[in-house]
């Protein structure tokens, strides 16, 4: 097994010595000259892996072949959706990501991603347009009693600006990290393309990791998946001395599905990008969420640290917030319990916001400038459709989005940004 792995990690650069198929073309997402994995014209994928000493490999549910130069090859038997994907590698029941893509934070782990063509992609490409920029920042956090980091994107002319900027808050889904929205979500292209056509106002966007606890809670909802010992604040007791069942070992499980959901929710799990015990924003028994930690650390920690470190506006009035999946019930939470915070609020396959949850319509309706829920078409979008006519017959300016083609995937929350964003801070 130790050697399988060996020479799959060692081989990485010999995947572009084959000629991949003159119709196939190279993931977006390979390292420099890496062929494999590559997109048919129907968007079928074909995977090469090197593994000699493999006896199995697989990606996701595409069994690969062993060939005669002791590379594994296999094609998906159907197309693959439009938009951005996790994937992993299994051999001999170990799943590990792909040296010959970059690697993505989701569902706990490093993971490979794979980018297939989508028709409407020109909007989260890069342009010629004047460029924004994503920062790293760290601060220390009260509430958690620890260092955290966030990426800050500032608007193209920041720098020289004299004038502040209002500032939108954007969460990621279970499983990933502040990290997401960068890398996976584009956020600065799509930002940097919107500003230059004049269809989004000039802001601040933070991205912080939402996986937050205070000190001595439990962080085990967001354990990476499959890891030994389970890495939780609190380990879990050593096994009775005569009978009794092993420990847990969290959410997931070693060498399981190869393919990963953005943002989705662990093993176990309530509904897509919920915790274990979820039911929804709203309901009892949602894990973490049901405590105010994160939320408690953005107001506290956070939002003071952006409004003095940064060119930023305060006021409700110049502030939004939004999320996907895990992190828009955490924006549900956050928001709903501070109206007088946030102007603009957006969730993203993350639930949304029934009429009968508002104490009062016309005050509410005063507060919240815009509130917008996206899904993608093959999510269950019900709900959010029937919530937000709801809302607009009260007089509530509620927007509903859906992607098509999509389910609960990056591509439906980069569609949803793309047309949140214009309607902030108008």
């Amino acid at each position: 097994m130790r050697s399988s792995l060996v020479l799959f990690a060692l081989g990485a650069a010999g995947l572009c010595w084959g000629q991949a198929p003159a119709d196939c073309k190279s993931n977006p997402l390979n390292v420099p000259e890496a062929k494999y994995p590559c997109i048919f014209p129907d968007n079928r994928v074909m995977y090469r892996v090197i593994a000699p000493n493999a006896q199995a490999v697989r990606v996701g549910n595409t069994n690969l072949t062993k060939g005669p130069d002791d590379i594994w090859s296999g094609t998906t038997a159907q197309p693959l959706v439009e938009g951005f994907h996790y994937y992993g590698v299994n051999i001999d029941g170990a799943t590990t990501a792909d040296p010959s893509t970059r690697t993505y934070f989701g569902s706990g782990w490093w993971n490979s991603g794979i980018e297939i063509h989508a028709p409407d992609q020109d909007f989260y490409q890069p342009k010629e347009v004047p460029r924004g920029r994503v920062s790293e920042q760290w601060y220390f956090s009260k509430v958690t009693g620890k260092w955290r980091r966030c990426f800050v994107y500032t608007p193209p002319g920041y720098d020289a600006a004299k004038n502040k900027f209002p500032v939108f808050y954007l969460l990621h889904g279970w499983g990933e990290d502040e990290t997401a929205w960068f890398n996976q979500g584009r956020v600065d292209y799509i930002m940097d393309n919107l500003i230059a056509e004049k269809k989004a106002k000039p802001m601040i966007i933070v991205m912080d990791n939402l996986n937050a606890v205070k000190p001595g809670d439990s962080a085990r909802i967001f354990a990476g998946r499959g890891l030994v010992p389970d890495p939780s604040d609190h380990p879990a007791p050593p096994p009775p001395a005569r009978g009794g069942g092993a420990p847990g070992r969290g959410p997931g499980a070693p060498g399981g599905a190869a393919a990963a959901t953005p943002g989705g929710a662990p093993a176990g799990a309530v509904g897509r990008g919920a915790p274990p015990g979820g039911r929804g924003p709203g309901g009892p028994g949602r894990g973490m969420l049901s405590t105010s930690a994160f939320s408690e650390m953005m107001l506290t920690d956070l939002i003071p640290m952006i409004e003095s470190t940064y060119k930023a506006l305060p006021g409700a009035a110049n502030r939004a917030m939004a999320g996907l999946s895990m992190g828009g019930m955490q924006t549900h939470n956050t928001a709903m319990a501070n109206l007088d915070k946030f102007a603009y609020i957006g969730l993203f396959s993350g639930g949304n916001i029934p009429l009968t949850e508002i104490k009062d319509p016309a005050v509410f309706k005063k507060q919240v400038k815009v509130v917008f829920f996206g899904n993608g078409q093959l999510e269950n979008s019900g709900p959010s459709k029937a919530a937000a006519d709801e809302l607009q017959k009260a007089g509530i300016k509620a927007v509903f989005y859906e992607s098509p083609r999509t389910a609960h995937e990056f591509l439906t929350w980069r569609r949803c940004l793309h047309e949140f964003a214009p309607l902030l801070f108008q």
